[in-house]
């Protein structure tokens, strides 16, 4: 299932849809303004909060923290000693890890367990510009989860950038 992002540079307190393939509000982005910390929700069509992404305090590398209901799900950081493409790894509690690797300024890169492909982040589809999907390949993925990791890492590679 593919969801449309209509890319924009974001600032604190931004807020945006991600609709589905049939034009339908899939989620909401809702960025917190007035916060000591980067937070932003990502929300259903009724408004109920799914995931919580937010900025790590007093961490040596950029990390940003993925929650649902209130407790951590997930930490996301920048790989080390990537010099050719941009890599993050996200690690969630119970241990697993995600491999997010390609161009994330460019948005194209991939969301990977162990080598396969869960989710695919592309402008290729489009040919309107600022304009990309996150495409979810399988059927039995969290994509609430996949599409707040993509909205996460873009977030953090702008901030480094």
């Amino acid at each position: 299932m593919k969801y449309l992002v209509r890319d924009k540079i974001f600032a604190i307190g931004d807020d945006y849809w991600i609709e589905d393939e049939q034009g339908r509000h899939a989620f909401l982005v809702d960025g917190k303004a007035m916060r000591l910390r980067d937070t932003l929700e990502l929300k259903d069509p009724d408004g109920r909060v799914l995931i919580t992404l937010r900025q790590k305090m007093f961490s040596l590398r950029d990390t940003m923290t993925i929650e649902r209901d209130e407790r951590p799900l997930a930490t996301v950081r920048r790989k080390r000693l990537s010099l050719l493409r941009n890599h993050y790894r996200v690690t969630l509690v119970e241990g697993t890890e995600l491999d997010v690797s390609g161009r994330i300024l460019d948005r194209e890169f991939t969301v990977e367990y162990e080598g396969e492909l869960l989710a695919h982040i592309s402008r290729q589809w489009f040919r309107v510009r600022d304009t990309y999907a996150v495409n979810v390949v399988r059927e039995d993925a969290d994509t609430a989860l996949l599409v707040a990791v993509a909205v996460c890492v873009i977030r953090m590679a702008e901030r480094e950038d």
